[in-house]
């Protein structure tokens, strides 16, 4: 894709983060692309509803998953680099692509430490995700 199309994406992403720090959340949203169509989005819900689990990327795949029964070869953009927790999800659910603007630090799942996003070392898993970095 394009760094148009990117921006596209992005942009609503941050949008939905926008609504996350509304609601007194960390300021992350997320969507699911496939086949150049949204089929899934979210933002963060941790505090709302006391579950940790409840963060921007996760909502949006369990979004997609909902709607459309998987997100397998979609695209996950956040404007937040995915953590571990998110990472995981992201690998289980086979999605073929990642593109996130903003680094978290040493619990991402890119990082050197804890790269659950981008190991192809766990033999049980598909192959890892494709992930960009965005920028404007």
């Amino acid at each position: 894709m394009d760094s148009n199309t990117h921006k596209i994406y992005m942009d609503r992403c941050l949008e939905l983060a926008s609504i996350a720090a509304a609601q007194g959340e960390s300021a992350v949203g997320s969507v699911i692309v496939h086949n150049g169509e949204i089929i899934g989005e979210g933002y963060e819900k941790s505090r709302q509803f006391k579950d940790v689990t409840r963060h921007a990327e996760v909502v949006a795949i369990l979004d997609a998953v909902q709607k459309h029964g998987t997100c397998e070869g979609a695209t996950l953009y956040s404007n937040a680099e995915p953590c571990i927790l998110c990472s995981y999800v992201i690998r289980h659910n086979k999605i073929a692509s990642v593109v996130f603007s903003r680094y978290c630090g040493e619990l991402g799942g890119t990082s050197e430490k804890f790269n659950i996003l981008t190991t192809n070392g766990i033999s049980s898993w598909a192959p890892a995700p494709a992930v960009h970095f965005y920028t404007e």
